[in-house]
């Protein structure tokens, strides 16, 4: 019986139908960027010191510039014992008296001898930032003593990744590709407009933990559908390709923010578009190989043959009958326990388990487990010595990349579909070597 790549090459391994569905779900990839890096400018940090009152009611009559408003009433850093940032701290004096000098205003207060002997007081009255717009930072004051709270922001971010990507990936297993992605891009919009008008601290961390729990989930499942019904050489294609178009959602993130200061217009911005995505539904199929896997071939047929009238072709009367694979027990419900239960998937499941969370666990705030606790030490680390997160990561990403060596090469070979698959591979390839030098040692044999 035919399997799905045997037809591929007959009806088009990646022709105008596949190149349509490609090109779409790279727009999910691209909306993906503002989730996965979208804290760089809906947490900017500006400049700030603290508010103190009177100051501007005094600079406005003294006709200070910025500078010299800075000069004569903020802290320098490093100056005071008690403070190592100026951004943190103010003088504990009353601006509001009257009669303060505008050359000098602090000589007028009595009993200090010079500037760095006046007390100092935490920011009580709030901060004063240096920039347009607004930002999660500027609007809850993430600051100072509430700084944490910026980095609780991503991290919960990628809570959602860490919990979403095992269940959705088991959901998508389970229900099926399409419409796991399409529940995803649901709950993914929804809990993006909600987070643009969150009102408090604590609500805009719960939707986005439930943007974390769903996104990732459904890029992976858009990764996966789209290599599951293009033809074998055109799988490492479409998979790197599919992550530029992450990389191309960077320049125009970029780009909108410079337009869209204030971060809640920037959210819904970056949000909004995502409500498309659900004309899937109409759009894209479900994934062939999938239905096969399930024991639905004539909706296996059915999707084949709707490719095949895209790409302007007819599917051969010889290859109209798929292998129902009966002899593998029938429809397979998947588990968790599959990816430890046999040698050669436990080993590569350890692998990939080491190259996606432990070698990003310092230095990069991006991935899963590292993510969530990268924000709250990769910068005690650079106090240490500043380039200490690089050196880590460049160790831990060559020993990661001694472990994929251990992985079995994929270029050209059809994508294992049972764990019988995944377990003969190595197998498979040691056969085809000796099978190789049993008949290079024929060829030169004498005669």
């Amino acid at each position: 019986m035919p399997t799905l790549d045997d037809i591929l090459e007959h009806i088009g391994e990646f022709d105008l139908y596949q190149k349509r569905a490609f090109f779409i779900l790279c727009l999910l990839s691209a909306a993906f960027t503002p989730i996965y890096v979208g804290v760089v400018f809906l947490g900017f940090i500006p400049e700030h010191r603290c508010l103190s009152p009177g100051v501007a009611e005094l600079s406005s009559r003294c006709s200070w510039s910025l500078e010299e408003e800075l000069n004569y009433t903020v802290p320098e850093q490093g100056r005071h014992a008690e403070s190592s940032s100026s951004q943190c701290r103010r003088y504990d004096v009353d601006w509001n008296r009257t009669g303060l000098s505008c050359t000098n205003p602090l000589e007028n207060f009595a009993g200090y001898s010079n500037r760095s002997s006046i007390p100092l007081a935490p920011c009580q009255d709030g901060w004063v930032y240096d920039a347009s717009g607004s930002s999660i930072v500027t609007e809850f004051n993430l600051v100072c003593e509430d700084s944490w709270k910026l980095d609780l922001f991503q991290s919960c971010v990628n809570i959602g990744f860490f919990i979403g990507g095992i269940n959705i990936g088991y959901l998508a297993d389970r229900f099926g590709r399409k419409l796991c992605l399409l529940i995803t891009i649901l709950i993914n919009s929804t809990s993006g407009v909600l987070l643009a008008f969150a009102p408090s601290y604590t609500w805009m961390l719960i939707f986005r933990f439930i943007q974390g729990l769903v996104s990732k989930g459904g890029w992976l499942t858009g990764y996966i559908l789209i290599t599951e019904f293009v033809g074998l050489r055109y799988r490492r294609t479409v998979g790197i390709v599919y992550q530029v178009a992450f990389t191309v959602g960077l320049l125009v993130l970029s780009a909108i923010a410079y337009v869209v200061p204030h971060w809640r217009w920037l959210q819904l911005t970056v949000t909004l578009p995502n409500f498309f995505f659900l004309l899937y539904y109409w759009c894209l199929p479900e994934s062939p190989r999938w239905l096969i896997a399930q024991q639905k071939n004539d909706k296996a047929m059915k999707i084949i043959t709707r490719i095949a009238k895209g790409n302007r072709k007819k599917v051969p009367p010889s290859l109209q009958c798929l292998s129902p694979e009966e002899e593998d027990g029938g429809k397979q419900s998947p588990s968790f326990l599959d990816l430890v239960r046999t040698p050669q998937i436990r080993k590569h499941t350890l692998i990939l388990m080491y190259t996606w969370n432990l070698g990003v666990l310092v230095c990069s705030s991006m991935c899963d487990i590292g993510g969530i606790i990268t924000p709250f030490i990769v910068y005690r680390l650079a106090e240490v010595w500043h380039e200490l997160p690089l050196v880590v990561f460049a160790v831990v990403g060559l020993i990661a990349v001694g472990l994929v060596l251990l992985l079995p090469e994929t270029k050209g070979k059809p994508l294992p579909e049972t764990i019988e698959d995944a377990e003969n591979m190595h197998s498979q390839r040691k056969s085809k070597k000796v099978i190789y030098l049993h008949v290079l040692t024929k060829e030169v044999a004498p005669n």
